[in-house]
């Protein structure tokens, strides 16, 4: 490849001098978004907000299966209603933007901009639910939220970003642990076979949790750099947001009782763990189930009679299954081939005139950037492979990449070194008293990211103070 060829790969900094400009430069090189005149905002170009919609695609078709239906609620929420649940609001009022006026009259009341939809979510409930028959409600939203946030990275922490939220209530307690976990299940499985990012699964501490849960759980995943990153989140609000907004039912048995509610939800912050789980110092590597752009085709001496026809040929041939761009541009191959690896389109197809000849195409991987010469003929079933196998590969990589970041410590001074030092994540015991859970998080930064369901026992002591042990947490530093 030519100088100027490699011009592009060039201006991205290598992850390993500078991580952060490196993903700076790959979201601006990439067109995933431009900065906003707002402070905190971003604008989500069409590349980026194509890889939200195909992520939108994909998890709203499976809600829709679980028999979820999508509604919309206001995104004002007045103060009074906030105010319900005491927890709650004490958890976002560091992060709430409040409306003051309209137009030129100060408001009578302030106007939160929703930082989330609870409050709004159960106000609905509490006039739409009456009887056993109005249950289970099973709701979800897409919308964007706002929240205050001093610093800010696009994707990653915004002060206003795109997500949905599901909110469902049911009649018991069991009934709502069960979605709960179904739900937590639902992005582990979409963040494994969809986006090839493996998760570690569990549940967060009483001190992580969601302001005014029961119980939160999460799935956490490993960035290249060695921070962890929650990735989604599964709530059970048990009942107390119900006794908050008066939310009852009339049962069977003709008793008033009071619903048990969950919220879940996933944001566009999980382009940014793509970007940093899969991406290296070419540019992004983007899983093929959610890639704008599935297959480039780069048409070889294209000025060379039949050359564009034959690409054409293929382009509406491939169609028909996958997500294909023909760049018919006056650019040079070489060119092409930095532009679309840089923008991480899972798989390139070259056809020149020696090919068509042979009744062949060249298919290069973006993953492991080899050259597969397939036939014509049963191009459409070579692609498919190739595409599995890339997926398979960027999943390997990722858990191999995980498990090379993943650290046991038994004693307070190996886990302050592995953090110091390594990074990643840190498999420790802990004995169940908040204030290891503090203190740590005060000599390192490190955070526990989760207790996992798959619990096993690496010491009997508490790797902060040598109490007994209750239970094994995953701790690291994160987005």
């Amino acid at each position: 490849m030519s100088k100027k060829d490699k011009k592009m790969v060039e201006e991205i900094t290598s992850m390993s001098e500078d991580f952060a400009q490196w993903y700076t430069d790959i979201i601006k090189k990439a067109q995933l978004v431009e900065y906003s005149g707002v402070r905190g905002c971003m604008v989500i170009q069409p590349y980026g907000y194509a890889i939200w919609e195909n992520i939108q695609k994909t998890l709203d078709a499976k809600f829709k299966e679980l028999g979820h239906e999508n509604v919309y609620m206001p995104m004002f929420i007045p103060e009074s209603l906030l105010q319900r649940e005491k927890d709650h609001v004490e958890g976002f009022a560091p992060e709430v933007a409040w409306v003051t006026h309209g137009g030129s009259e100060e408001l009578s009341e302030r106007l939160c901009v929703r930082p989330t939809s609870e409050t709004l979510f159960c106000e609905h409930y509490s006039n739409v639910i009456h009887s056993y028959r109005d249950l289970p409600k099973l709701y979800n939203q897409w919308c964007s939220v706002v929240r205050w946030e001093k610093t800010t990275r696009p994707f990653l922490r915004t002060a206003e970003f795109l997500w949905q939220e599901g909110h469902t209530a049911h009649a018991t307690e069991e009934e709502a642990q069960e979605e709960t976990i179904r739900m937590l299940n639902v992005y582990a499985d979409f963040c494994e076979n969809v986006l090839a990012i493996p998760v570690i699964k569990g549940r967060k501490t009483d001190k992580e949790k969601f302001a005014g849960a029961n119980a939160t759980y999460t799935i956490e995943s490993m960035m290249h750099d060695g921070k962890a990153l929650q990735s989604g989140t599964s709530h059970n609000f048990g009942d107390g947001f119900a006794k908050a907004f008066g939310i009852q039912y009339t049962d069977v048995n003709n008793e008033l009782k009071y619903v048990h509610q969950t919220s879940w939800g996933v944001s566009t912050r999980i382009i940014g763990a793509i970007i940093m789980v899969h991406g290296d110092d070419a540019g992004l590597k983007l899983p093929p189930k959610i890639a704008p752009v599935q297959v480039a085709i780069i048409p070889v001496a294209q000025h060379k009679e039949g050359v564009l026809d034959k690409a054409n040929e293929l382009k509406e041939r491939l169609s028909k299954k996958f997500r294909v761009k023909l760049d018919d541009s006056d650019k040079s191959p070489g060119w092409k081939f930095s532009e679309y690896e840089m923008r991480g389109v899972p798989l390139r197809l070259e056809i020149g005139p020696k090919d068509i000849e042979k009744n062949q195409a060249v298919l290069v991987s973006r993953v492991t950037r080899e050259k597969t010469f397939v036939s014509l003929d049963n191009i459409e079933e070579e692609v498919e492979k190739m595409l599995e196998n890339i997926h398979n590969q960027m999943y390997d990589a990722a858990l191999k990449s995980r498990e090379e970041k993943t650290s046991t410590a038994k004693t307070y001074d190996e886990f302050k070194q592995i953090v110091s030092e390594k990074g990643g994540f840190i498999k420790a015991m802990w004995c169940g008293d908040v204030k290891c859970e503090e203190k740590i998080k005060e000599d390192t930064t490190a955070t526990s990211r989760c207790m996992p369901f798959e619990q096993e026992s690496v010491s009997d002591k508490c790797v902060c103070c040598g109490k007994p042990a209750k239970t094994l947490v995953y701790w690291g530093k994160a987005y």
